[in-house]
């Protein structure tokens, strides 16, 4: 998704690719009903300026800069700003209203955050769809947001001097308050002063602050504003949700991607009391499956188990067959995503170092699991959930129920993580939810329904981070630096076959399995890199940092052995393979050693490793401190630096990057989607691990101070600590990790 930044994309041409019907447009009479804006108020909408890097034109057509995010401010003073992204953990419920109030300059214990409606108005400026992904929500919204606050406080002021015809210039804001400077002294509220105001033309032209000195909010750690109805269980997510007269559902699924239903015998589900009846359904990947309707979620699983059914399956992937097939493919030529200079000048190395590395499918083990509660109607629809893809959401469910886009209701609730899972370009499990909504009414059960996924659901039938294998063939020359690299990597494409193909899959090569390789930073002559690309009936999706998961990990361990091999330094042996346009990377190096105690002694049978890596417009690097317990390793201590541009809140960024290395410590240690003739071995935490609060390390987050626009957040912090750890354990033991997840046995 990281790619998703650089393509030409817009509303148009991803809703070409899923539908000849436009995505739903709220007009301000619309938006008024669908967010409850009635009486007095103030609800505005901007949109970008020409200059911002965000609101670029297609190609070949004139630049159109959709509005994109609403402030409401109430006649009891409370601003509610309406976000257009999911929350699901990462913050833009007190991020995104920090920028609006920063510029309004409003009373901060009076300001909300609610999710938009699902509305083209609402669209992602660089992506030209409602969605939340590549880390990109306070980087797109940076200025777009601030300048939505300063235009409402210009026509708050603008109202207050036409109330006390007085002069602009007489006037300021301070905490929600218009006050009268000079002899006057006449003080109003924003919310007395909303309803007039919200009459008043948006400003064409509008300035923010100039000078980061002059912040009040951006900038400074903030707690959230959500915090306390998460903690004290007020806050909804899409599972709590329910309406009058709603059945549950459970879906039986195929044990193999794409089976279908031979016979079911489905005498003992319909004698479970709750249970109202059994409805075969179509699944995703042309497959179908059972859906158990009941008055609960206890008694309609109840009722799944009891299904006995007969499946008509296809064949299926085997996990040691398929890399011996990556294995074969790896030696052959691949589609070229980099050629540069010579393919023979490995031959002139003076030393050749080989590798070959090898990735499984990963789950995304979401705390909250898939749910979706439907409410399908003749002539309209409504859909609650915790979606992380808006647009396309809308669209797809509009499609399977037989409606248009106007006439579904799209929901966003909080979501539990999401990671990637619920920004799926077939909207699998909504699309699943509508069918079984569809049947239910051709049954005669005319009741909303919600449909929940079990974890053992999602890990067995869900979407998972493609497996890999690369195989890399790096020279060097006699003092260690770098000859020739070549690489060639073998996986499923992410992006094949969905709305997203025309932007990123280019002469067979998918962008998101090469990021972090071809764009490498480091200055490596004679780079060739290959793609292979083969089918399988596993269904693959982004993971939290997409490509970047596998691609780091290549090329910090590699780099890593070549500063080994060189006798020098790591973090040295990276700097002289940076130039100086990469100066972030640099910087942050420079900062992970110093805080990090790089280079001191320690503690007998500990070592340390350092990883830097890009993604997403930021560098983080860690340097992971580490031990071998009983055979097994042990990560006692992670100093982390990144480079994010302004912090615009430091709390966020330091949990999320703390969040991005446990879950990629997670997989490093324990993540691994095995397949038994297409069948998945795993299905939930007790043979799918993630971190446990006993092996947490200790860590420590440091930001580089910036005043340049905010980049990415959510993901940075993934890619590198895999590398870092597996680079300590290669100074404990002499032995290079290739595999993952690590084992120490092999």
């Amino acid at each position: 998704m990281d790619k998703l930044l650089n393509a030409p994309l817009g509303a148009a041409d991803v809703l070409a690719a899923l539908s000849t019907q436009a995505p739903r447009k709220l007009s301000r009479r619309d938006f008024m009903k669908a967010t409850g804006v009635t009486g007095g108020g103030l609800m505005l909408g901007i949109a970008l300026p020409a200059s911002h890097r965000f609101a670029r034109a297609q190609q070949g057509q004139k630049a159109v800069y959709p509005p994109a995010a609403f402030v409401r401010i109430a006649p009891d003073d409370t601003v509610t700003v309406l976000i257009n992204k999911l929350e699901f953990g990462q913050g833009v419920m007190t991020a995104m209203p920090m920028l609006i109030a920063e510029e309004l300059e409003c009373d901060w214990n009076k300001v909300r955050g609610d999710h938009a409606p699902a509305a083209q108005i609402y669209a992602h400026p660089g992506f030209g769809i409602q969605m939340t992904g590549g880390s990109t929500s306070i980087a797109s919204s940076y200025t777009q947001f601030r300048m939505i606050g300063a235009a409402a406080r210009h026509m708050l002021l603008t109202a207050a001097a036409q109330q006390w015809k007085v002069p602009l210039d007489r006037l300021d804001t301070k905490e929600g308050v218009v006050i009268e400077l000079g002899g006057g002294r006449r003080r109003a509220s924003y919310g007395s002063l909303a309803q007039a105001a919200a009459k008043l033309p948006v400003p064409e032209k509008i300035g923010v602050k100039a000078d980061h000195k002059d912040f009040k909010l951006i900038g400074k750690p903030t707690h959230r504003i959500d915090a306390r109805e998460k903690v004290n269980g007020a806050a909804k997510f899409s599972i709590d949700h329910s309406l009058p007269n709603m059945r549950v559902a459970v879906v039986a699924r195929p044990p193999v991607f794409g089976g279908k239903v031979a016979s079911v015998d489905a005498a003992k589900a319909r004698s479970i009391k709750g249970v109202e009846n059994v409805l075969q359904v179509q699944t995703d990947r042309g497959g179908s499956g059972l859906a158990v309707i009941a008055n609960g979620y206890w008694p309609a699983k109840q009722g799944r188990d009891a299904l006995d059914i007969k499946w008509d399956l296809p064949a299926g992937v085997t996990t040691s067959t398929q890399m011996a097939q990556f294995r074969d493919l790896a030696a052959q030529p691949g589609n070229m995503a980099r050629s540069d200079g010579s393919a023979e000048a490995i031959k002139s190395a003076a030393r050749t170092l080989q590798a070959e590395f090898e990735f499984p499918y990963l789950a995304h083990a979401s705390m909250e699991p898939l749910s979706a509660l439907i409410d399908l109607k003749a002539d309209q629809m409504t859909v609650i959930c915790g979606s992380q893809f808006q647009t396309i959401d809308q669209v797809l469910t509009a499609q399977a129920a037989g409606l248009a886009p106007e006439q579904v209701n799209l929901v966003t609730t909080y979501a539990g993580g999401g990671f990637g899972r619920r920004a799926n370009p077939t909207s699998d499990y909504l699309v699943e939810a509508v069918r079984v909504a569809r049947a239910m009414k051709q049954a005669g059960i005319d009741a909303p329904v919600k449909v929940i996924w079990s974890r053992e659901d999602d890990m067995k039938g869900g979407y998972y981070r493609p497996a890999h294998l690369h195989r890399v063939n790096v020279g060097v020359d006699a003092k260690g630096a770098p000859v020739a690299w070549q690489h060639t990597i073998v996986g499923q494409s992410i992006i094949k076959g969905t709305a997203f193909e025309k932007f990123l899959v280019k002469d067979g090569v998918d962008a998101t399995a090469t990021e972090g390789v071809v764009d490498t930073p480091y200055k490596l002559p004679n780079m060739r890199v290959s793609v292979h690309h083969p089918e399988a009936n596993v269904p693959v999706l982004w993971w939290r940092s997409v490509g970047h998961t596998h691609t780091a990990f290549v090329m910090e361990t590699l780099i890593d052995e070549m500063a080994a091999a060189a006798k020098q330094d790591p973090i040295a042996y990276r700097l002289a393979l940076l130039d100086a346009k990469h100066a972030r990377h640099r910087a942050v190096l420079n900062l992970v050693r110093e805080r990090s105690g790089w280079g001191k002694p320690l503690s007998k049978g500990r070592a340390r490793g350092v990883a830097v890596h890009e993604s997403f417009g930021s560098v983080c690097a860690h340097v992971a401190e580490v031990g071998i317990e009983n055979n097994e390793i042990r990560v006692y201590r992670v100093t982390s630096v990144i480079d994010c541009g302004l912090a615009v809140n430091p709390l966020t960024v330091d949990a999320q990057v703390q969040s991005a290395m446990v879950y990629g410590l997670s997989a490093a240690l324990y993540g691994r989607i095995t397949l038994k003739d297409g069948r998945v071995e795993q299905g939930n935490y007790t043979d799918y691990p993630v971190l446990r609060m006993g092996e947490m390390p200790q860590m420590s987050v440091h930001i580089v101070p910036s005043t340049a626009a905010p980049t990415g957040v959510g993901e940075p912090g993934t890619p590198p600590i895999a590398p870092a750890v597996a680079n300590a354990v290669a100074v404990l033991t002499g032995k290079r990790l290739r595999k993952l997840p690590f084992d120490l046995t092999a």
